[in-house]
């Protein structure tokens, strides 16, 4: 099992004194994070893709890069890369950039995405939400598995041979296909033979069991060996001396976020029995 740490990149505001830092301090706050990620050997350190106040995460490779240049063994990676929205020949050649950086330490978490500003931002049409992210996929496959690349589809122009560097020093790539609770995401992933991360807000992790069997069954039948089918879960959470302290102070922050996307998705708020039945004796853990 590996660890890590994700980040959305979130402006805090000090619970003690009400002042929020300015976006300088909280970038460089976070390049102390993972500098100290690093230095205590969890395994990796992701950055997420969103567009929209309270978020300083709009450009992930960018911070991706800086920390590949203050650390030196922790792996480096997306989540997500919103790739519907991106060009897949500048999403490859950006990670490529990191790999060589790191030394061979980046990975891709490419996804639909499931905050959805980034589709009128930059002139998307959200009809074309999951024909996007499929047609994408194929592309950047095709980028790391070959130099000179030779492609068509709707919505970008094609590639008639055109060499795409640099190439990444791993060979090839990690790209994870990164999935809320769509079951034909799932099968997707497992259709590709690629590893699947699992975007877990809230509720019963057990929930999501069906659907990680869809994925290596949909794996299975396209010839996929088990051990290229890698599962991880992307969640929130709060380490703390003991189980009962870290919920107790995890539990309004969690709350105030569930309440928070809740008025965008319709979700109800979370009470903190819901909350204890996640985690406690019996629950999922």
């Amino acid at each position: 099992m590996q660890i890590g740490i994700d980040s959305f990149v979130a402006v805090v505001t000090d619970p003690d004194t009400g002042e929020t830092g300015s976006p300088r301090e909280r970038l460089r706050q976070l390049l102390g994070e993972i500098g100290r990620a690093d230095e205590v050997g969890l395994d990796s350190f992701g950055i997420g893709e969103h567009h929209r106040p309270g978020n300083l995460d709009s450009a992930p490779a960018v911070l991706l890069g800086a920390a590949a240049a203050r650390t030196s063994r922790i792996r480096l990676t997306s989540a997500v890369t919103v790739l519907s929205v991106d060009d897949p020949v500048r999403v490859f050649q950006n990670f490529a950039t990191i790999d060589l950086l790191s030394g061979g330490r980046a990975e891709l978490v490419v996804g639909r995405g499931s905050s959805v500003e980034a589709f009128p931002l930059f002139g998307y049409d959200l009809d074309d939400y999951d024909t996007l992210f499929s047609e994408k996929v194929d592309l950047l496959l095709k980028l790391r598995e070959h130099t000179h690349v030779h492609w068509s589809g709707r919505f970008r122009a094609p590639l008639t041979g055109q060499a795409v560097y640099p190439r990444p020093l791993q060979d090839p790539l990690p790209v994870w296909i990164g999935v809320g609770g769509t079951p034909t995401s799932f099968v997707r992933a497992g259709t590709l033979g690629l590893p699947l991360m699992v975007a877990v807000i809230g509720g019963d992790f057990r929930r999501f069991r069906p659907l990680v069997d869809l994925y290596r069954e949909a794996g299975r039948r396209a010839g996929h060996s088990p051990e290229a089918l890698t599962v991880g879960v992307h969640a929130l959470g709060l380490v703390g001396d003991t189980a009962r302290g870290a919920a107790d102070d995890f539990y309004p922050g969690y709350a105030h976020l569930v309440a928070t996307l809740g008025r965008e998705r319709g979700w109800p708020p979370v009470t903190r029995a819901q909350f204890d039945a996640s985690w406690a004796p019996g629950g999922p853990f």
